[in-house]
């Protein structure tokens, strides 16, 4: 058989894989069929160029401290999800922008999002096969601030994940939909609020003095790549503490339909934030995940937390407990920064998140919506 021919064979395999999800990689053997417990689940890297923070206007048209008009953040991402999906390409965010006298609208904000989606050949990584993109615009209601996952049809522009046909495996284009309301313009108004969690069996508390909440409301996530990720339904809040850098949240809540069954995951915990000692001259530090997936359902029985008993209630809130399902590991950073200031102009971002007993749906939701809030999320 020709090398063409063998490369021909796998392409209609890995069509056949992408319909069935047969490709799953090995678990451990401890855990439920189709459940994976392994490092790099999302593993990849993402370069961030702020040119909203280096291209600054000078035609003093625009509100002081502005980007010039069209100046945009570009996001890089070349990102492997569950092992044998990979998402590459670009992201730009472009701001708001006000008139210097006024206050009027001179620029709304969007995002556009062109990603190219490829399976890899589990057998040999090296090996793919582009199947699709997410591609399309994410409007801010200029009323609202509210990202409006939908709003990019009135511009024929929809956002969506479009899927060619390949082999025996069906193409198709779906829309995201529903909204992400952004951290809050006006910071004065800030409330504390209190963040509970299950830890070794017991409860453990931590209040945050300035909590300011990414809401998302009725967001819909496209299906894709395969069939077997469904459309999911997202409610919930993802909170930023301006103290510390950290995110935190006691519920976002995934809806979606697998197998003829409704299935609800409740994602709670936190992602925190960890500067390196010489981060002023290295641009150095790290998000470390520990977020927990139906944590209340799996929490473990009373008098099984041993290991957290001597840990103070701040340690152990933030400890990870591998008896739940987990989505656990580090996103680091290597920022460069403007010149005598401590704002990045460029960063360099490597994923290292690993899984512990989660199914691959679970893992490319998460995935989905970490881009959705791609601006947020990085925003100083």
């Amino acid at each position: 058989m020709s090398i063409s021919m063998k490369f021909s064979s796998w392409l209609l395999m890995g069509a056949m894989a992408l319909s069935s999800l047969s490709f799953i990689p090995t678990t451990r053997a401890e855990d439920a069929p189709g459940l994976l417990t392994e490092g790099d689940v999302i593993g990849g890297t993402m370069n961030i160029d702020f040119k909203t923070r280096t291209n600054q206007d000078t035609s003093g048209d625009l509100k002081a401290g502005s980007p010039a008009i069209g100046a945009a953040d570009n996001y890089k991402v070349q990102v492997n999800v569950a092992k044998t999906t990979e998402f590459a390409g670009e992201i730009q965010r472009l701001p708001k922008l006000f008139s210097s006298i006024l206050g009027r609208t001179k620029q709304n904000a969007n995002l556009t999002y062109n990603l190219q989606i490829s399976v890899l050949n589990p057998k040999d990584m090296k090996q793919k096969k582009a199947v699709g993109k997410w591609v399309g615009t994410v409007p801010m209601d200029p009323n609202s601030g509210a990202y409006d996952l939908a709003g990019g049809r009135a511009q024929e522009s929809p956002l969506r994940i479009a899927i060619d046909t390949v082999g025996r495996a069906q193409g198709f284009t779906d829309n995201f939909g529903g909204k992400l309301i952004g951290k809050a313009e006006k910071k004065e108004s800030l409330a504390a609020y209190t963040y509970k969690r299950f830890v070794g069996g017991k409860e453990v508390s931590v209040t945050v003095k300035k909590s300011d909440p990414m809401r998302f409301e009725q967001l819909e996530l496209a299906k894709g790549p395969a069939e077997v990720y469904p459309r999911t339904v997202v409610n919930g809040r993802l909170d930023y503490d301006y103290e510390t850098g950290n995110w935190y949240t006691d519920g976002i809540r995934f809806k979606y339909a697998l197998d003829g069954k409704d299935v609800e995951d409740l994602v709670t915990g936190t992602i925190k934030w960890v500067e390196d000692p010489d981060r002023a001259t290295n641009g150095k530090g790290y998000y470390e995940f520990n977020l927990r997936f139906n944590e209340e359902k799996n929490k473990a029985p009373a008098g099984e937390g041993a290991a957290f008993d001597k840990m103070s209630e701040e340690e152990a809130f933030f400890a990870v407990d591998n008896t739940i399902p987990c989505l656990t590991g580090k996103v680091e950073y290597v920022d460069a920064f403007i010149p005598g200031g401590t704002t990045p102009a460029s960063s360099k971002v490597t994923y290292h998140l690993g899984a512990n007993k989660l199914s691959k749906q679970q893992i490319v939701n998460f995935f989905k919506l970490w881009m959705v809030c791609v601006g947020p999320t990085n925003d100083e």
